[in-house]
């Protein structure tokens, strides 16, 4: 019996098919843009989403005729934010995550709701990633659409709605929009009552207990040319799935997740939200297993920024990838040197994540010389993302989370250079699973529960999630890149005031 997972990102989706023991089976995949029609902002073509995404399900379906899936869930990105009319179409391109426009937004909730407070319930700090002030940009500046709206989605709740009919949303993705209970009794109703929202607009949020949504509408059946029901299951934050996928489900356990953003979840028996925590903006949510919670660190921009240096400034690189039957990032990276690069490159395209939030600061890459080569800074790329990666690390630590090795899934998981940059810069062990497609895995394993083919989700884990390898630090490199970290930990103090100006 084969399940499917559905991973929905910010950049593209892809669609798994998997068996009962975690095995791939099928695997299809697209990309999908990003607009910015204004410096800050970041929407997307909803209906496009859909589309494609279908598109990838149906090519995944029909690579495995003999074996057609029993039951699917999504792995949606968190936050984005789209107002739907009473069919569920979009009446204006989805907001995303790492859209930076609601700062005035968030400094009305800081003065009006208090940010403590609304940490406390909801275990969201203030920030602009958030669906909360989203919904009052909306609000304040396309007042016509605001009031055409039936129904104000995410990402899950609107492709539910598509797959069949019930525009659902799981207690995981909701508690990522500041606007539920971190004790998952549904909705906040006195956080929307004091920002002037109402409940109804919003989508059911789904029960707990893993039941089943739906089916598949009979009209997309056919076209799967299914013969028998096939049962949706919720689903949940992507990486939230990404966390379920590689095993980090026990409290203490953590996961890196590289992909368009890069994040750590670290696994809580329960929603501690400290003071230490707070500062540094890490969010804290409800996990997709039952009962367990998740501190999430964030840099949205992660591999979005190789991507951005591939498109931007390595014309023809695809086509030049597929010639020689290569991937495009190791075609770039092919000649990147062995020691640490001499640039330092700060990778806040898209403003910085935790620990600062500071969604005016920029880019800024340091020590071009006429000799610097396309794969050095290709590398330094990845080396400032693994920097701020570290930072988080050193955050969780000092808030007395220890941690002693990372599960480490998503597409920065194919890359063995990035896998020893990170070890080596954060002097960490990094656990590969065999399938580093981790999100599609943890919505297959949400599905397959859902279907009755795991009793739980730790039987499921236990029956799919295996260690393909493990990947040290090098000492000789990580003193050498302890050194290069000093230097960066410099680098946004030194630039911030300039960064702000330009």
């Amino acid at each position: 019996m084969s399940l499917l997972g559905l991973d929905i990102g910010t950049t593209g989706c892809k669609a798994v098919l998997f068996d009962e023991s975690g095995a791939l089976l099928s695997a299809a995949s697209r990309e999908y843009g990003v607009l910015t029609p204004q410096p800050g902002w970041a929407e997307q073509d909803a209906r496009a989403v859909w589309r494609l995404a279908w598109d990838a399900l149906c090519q995944a379906v029909a690579a495995c005729p003999h074996d057609p899936p029993a039951a699917l869930a999504l792995s949606c990105q968190g936050e984005a934010i789209m107002p739907v009319d009473g069919d569920g179409v979009p009446l204006r391109p989805a907001i995303l995550g790492m859209d930076t426009r609601t700062t005035a937004q968030n400094a009305w909730l800081a003065e009006h709701v208090g940010a403590h407070w609304l940490y406390e319930r909801t275990g969201m700090p203030l920030h602009t990633i958030n669906t909360l002030p989203k919904l009052l940009w909306l609000r304040g500046h396309e007042p016509d659409v605001y009031r055409r709206a039936a129904r104000f989605c995410l990402y899950e709740d609107y492709l539910l709605q598509c797959l069949t009919g019930e525009p659902v949303v799981s207690q995981c993705l909701a508690s990522r929009t500041q606007m539920m209970a971190l004790d998952g009794s549904g909705w906040d109703v006195e956080i929307l009552a004091r920002c002037g929202l109402d409940a109804v607009r919003l989508s059911p949020v789904a029960p707990a207990d893993l039941r089943p949504i739906g089916q598949l509408s009979s009209k997309l059946s056919r076209e799967l040319g299914l013969r028998r029901p096939l049962w949706v299951a919720a689903g949940g934050h992507d990486q939230a799935c990404a966390a379920l996928g590689s095993g980090t489900i026990a409290p203490g356990a953590a996961m890196v997740s590289t992909g368009s953003a890069e994040v750590v979840e670290l696994a809580l028996a329960g929603p501690a939200v400290s003071t230490d925590l707070a500062a540094g903006g890490i969010s804290v949510y409800r996990h997709v297993v039952p009962g367990r919670y998740l501190a999430m660190t964030l840099n949205q921009a992660g591999g979005m920024v190789l991507r951005w240096f591939r498109d931007v400034c390595g014309p023809g690189l695809l086509a030049e990838a597929r010639q020689a039957g290569l991937n495009a990032y190791d075609l770039i990276l092919r000649d990147a040197p062995a020691m640490p690069t001499r640039l330092l490159m700060l990778p806040h395209l898209s403003g910085s994540g935790t620990p600062l939030l500071d969604t005016a600061s920029r880019g800024a890459l340091v020590g071009l010389s006429f000799a610097t080569t396309r794969a050095e800074i290709a590398k330094a790329i990845l080396e400032g993302l693994t920097f701020e990666l570290r930072t988080n690390i050193e955050l969780l630590r000092n808030g007395g989370m220890p941690l002693e090795r990372l599960h480490a899934v998503g597409g920065g998981a194919r890359s063995h250079l990035w896998l020893q940059l990170k070890a080596n810069i954060c002097g960490l062990p990094l656990n590969v699973p065999d399938v580093t497609e981790a999100a599609a895995l943890g919505a297959a394993l949400l599905a397959g529960v859902t279907a009755g083919v795991y009793a739980d989700l730790p039987a499921a884990v236990a029956a799919t999630v295996r260690t393909a390898h493990t990947v040290e630090p090098q000492a000789d490199m990580q003193a050498r890149y302890g050194e290069r970290y000093a230097l960066y930990s410099e680098l946004y103090p030194r630039l911030a005031e300039l960064l702000h100006r330009l």
